[in-house]
């Protein structure tokens, strides 16, 4: 027979956000919480420097959105992937990173303006 638990939670502190300047700002953040994540960091909001309106796994969403209704495609997806592995955006000026530019603008200029939508996103 299973039992139904009630899990109660504190009340919150009204915390004032700070949100990203752009969808770079917001992906890099995203990309560093990933790093953490696998090095076995847990996330407890409001135990931040910087508090921010959302959780990173809201930026994943958004970028799943994205791709789920074709704004992005796979390509978009594997150069946000890889550069935000690296933590910096592609150099226009490296031979080999230069195709990925215009495909990295392209992806934050869409998720820079999903997440305005929704107040992630200045």
């Amino acid at each position: 027979m299973s039992k139904t638990r009630k899990i109660v939670l504190p009340p919150m502190l009204e915390v004032e956000t700070v949100p990203f300047a752009d969808g770079e700002e917001a992906w890099f953040w995203f990309s560093r919480c990933q790093v953490m994540r696998l090095d076995g960091a847990r996330f407890i909001a409001g135990m931040v420097e910087t508090p921010r309106p959302c959780s990173p796994d809201d930026v994943y969403r958004e970028v799943m959105k994205l791709y789920r209704r074709r704004n992005i495609e796979n390509e978009h997806l594997k150069v946000l992937g890889s550069y935000g592995e690296r933590l910096m955006p592609p150099d226009e000026y490296t031979h080999e990173e230069r195709a990925d530019v215009p495909v990295w603008k392209d992806a934050l200029t869409q998720l820079g303006d999903a997440l305005k939508k929704k107040g992630i996103v200045q």
